[in-house]
């Protein structure tokens, strides 16, 4: 997925060739119905992914919790460095990745007030770069991933700040087909990424 192969990946791809130095990995980057799609035909063996996937001939194991942040301008905002209630983002223009994006699908989940679907900006985007270049020109807010936060997060103009209890996350996995002869590889790999993850 678009939203998390960038932050995991400079980490686990290392990781990955040290562990398995006979492996052929490919790799393919797109919305996770793309891929879910792929999976189930053959095309790909294993789906690095936010969870719940709903299909039957698909197997999941759960590898971390990724909280989401809010990203918003850090001109003229007081409090910074708190933390933030959902219902404050009543009043402010969320920027979220175009549809298709599941990532969009999670923030919208988590904004279920009608005055949060009213606030929505027209502007659509493929890429997290392109919202936090926004985000920080004033053009709103996003609820960025913890995962991209030190990559994307380098303008001083933008501060991130968290949700008030209980903070909003998404579960990051990996899926394969039932019928796979190599769940136990695939579990190996996960542990793997889990480690990596632990030092982003």
């Amino acid at each position: 997925m678009p939203s998390i192969a960038p932050y995991l990946l400079p980490k686990a791809l290392p990781a990955i060739q040290a562990a398995y130095p006979e492996l052929d990995l490919q790799l393919r980057e797109t919305q996770t119905q793309g891929l879910v799609a792929e999976l189930r035909k053959g095309m790909l063996d294993l789906l690095l992914l936010a969870l719940p996937v709903h299909e039957r001939d698909v197997e999941t194991i759960r590898l971390f919790d990724d909280r989401f942040l809010v990203a918003r301008s850090a001109t003229g905002k007081p409090g910074g460095g708190g933390r933030i209630d959902p219902a404050a983002l009543d009043r402010e223009r969320l920027l979220l990745l175009e549809e298709g994006h599941c990532l969009r699908d999670q923030a919208l989940a988590y904004c279920t007030r009608p005055a949060h679907h009213g606030r929505l900006s027209g502007f659509g985007a493929s890429s997290l770069a392109t919202i936090i270049q926004m985000v920080a020109n004033g053009y709103g807010i996003t609820l960025l991933p913890e995962i991209a936060a030190r990559t994307e997060v380098t303008d001083g103009r933008i501060e991130l700040v968290r949700f008030t209890d209980p903070e909003p996350f998404r579960v990051v996995g990996l899926a394969w087909r039932r019928t796979s002869p190599r769940k136990r590889d695939f579990v190996e790999i996960g542990q793997l990424l889990t480690d990596c993850r632990a030092g982003i």
